[in-house]
C-alpha cells in the first residue's frame, strides 16, 4: 500500500513539475515546435516516467531531473534569442524547395523530402498541382509555406478596386451557459444589453444558450442548448 501512496505522490508532483516547466518556457503551439523541442519534450516525459517506477527515486530525484532539464531547455531558448548564429543549429532553418515554379531537387534531397511528401504538404495548403506554385518554403518545424502564381491567387479587395473595410475580431460573450464578463467589459457592453439581445431572439435566460459570439455591426451568433440532459447542441 505504501508503494502506491509513494507513486501517487510522485505522479502528482511530476504532473505539476512538468506543468510549471511548460509555463516557464512559454507558449509554443504544437505545429510550431522544432524537432529539437519535440525530442526535448519526449525526453523530459521519459525521465519523469522512469523516475516514477524507480524504487531508488523519489520526489527529490524527480525534482532534480525536471529542474535540471528545464534549466537546460531554458538556457537553449535564451541562447537562440541572444545569439542568432545558433538558431540554425538548434532550431533549424527554412529551405526553399520550389523556386520560380521549379523544384529545387538538391534542397529536397538534403531535407529528405520526396515528391510524394511534397505533394501531400501542398494538398494541405489546398494546392493540387505543382503548376500553381511559384515558391514553396519548407519551414524549420516541417510545415510548408506556399506562394501561388499570380494566376492562381484569389483576388483581393485592392485588386478589385473596392474600398477598405474595418476588420473586427469576434469575441465570445457566453460559453456553456456562462457569461464571459471580461469580454463584455472589453467591448464596452453590459449584462442588460446582452439580456436584451437574447430576448430579441427568443431566449429568456442566458442558461438557455450554449454559445454567444459578438461581432461589431452584426447580429449575435447564438447557439442554443437542444437537450441539456443528453448534451446535444444545435450547431
Amino acid at each position: 500500500m505504501s508503494s502506491y501512496l509513494a507513486m501517487f505522490i510522485e505522479t502528482i508532483f511530476g504532473f505539476f513539475a512538468l506543468f510549471m516547466i511548460t509555463k516557464i518556457l512559454g507558449k509554443t503551439q504544437i505545429s510550431q515546435i522544432t524537432p529539437f523541442d519535440f525530442i526535448s519534450a519526449l525526453l523530459l516525459g521519459e525521465l519523469v516516467g522512469n523516475a516514477l517506477f524507480d524504487k531508488n527515486a523519489g520526489v527529490p530525484e524527480i525534482a532534480f531531473v525536471v529542474t535540471l532539464y528545464g534549466i537546460l531547455m531554458y538556457i537553449s531558448e535564451i541562447v537562440t534569442q541572444k545569439f542568432k548564429r545558433t538558431r540554425a543549429l538548434l532550431e533549424g532553418y527554412p529551405s526553399i524547395v520550389v523556386y520560380n515554379g521549379k523544384l529545387v531537387r538538391d534542397v529536397m534531397k538534403k531535407n529528405k523530402l520526396d515528391i510524394n511528401q511534397l505533394q501531400h504538404l501542398l494538398r494541405n495548403k489546398d494546392v493540387f498541382s505543382l503548376q500553381e506554385v511559384e515558391f514553396a518554403i519548407l519551414e524549420a518545424n516541417g510545415t510548408l509555406s506556399v506562394m501561388k502564381k499570380s494566376d492562381y491567387q484569389p483576388p483581393t479587395r485592392k485588386d478589385m478596386k473596392l474600398s477598405a473595410q474595418e476588420v473586427n475580431l469576434p469575441v465570445t460573450l457566453v460559453n456553456d451557459g456562462e457569461i464571459i464578463y471580461d469580454n463584455l467589459i472589453e467591448k464596452n457592453l453590459n449584462e442588460g444589453w446582452l439580456f436584451q439581445k437574447l430576448e430579441e431572439q427568443g431566449y429568456s435566460s442566458v442558461e438557455d444558450v450554449f454559445y454567444v459570439e459578438y461581432n461589431k455591426g452584426q447580429d449575435l451568433l447564438i447557439i442554443p442548448y437542444v437537450d441539456r440532459n443528453h448534451q446535444k447542441w444545435d450547431v
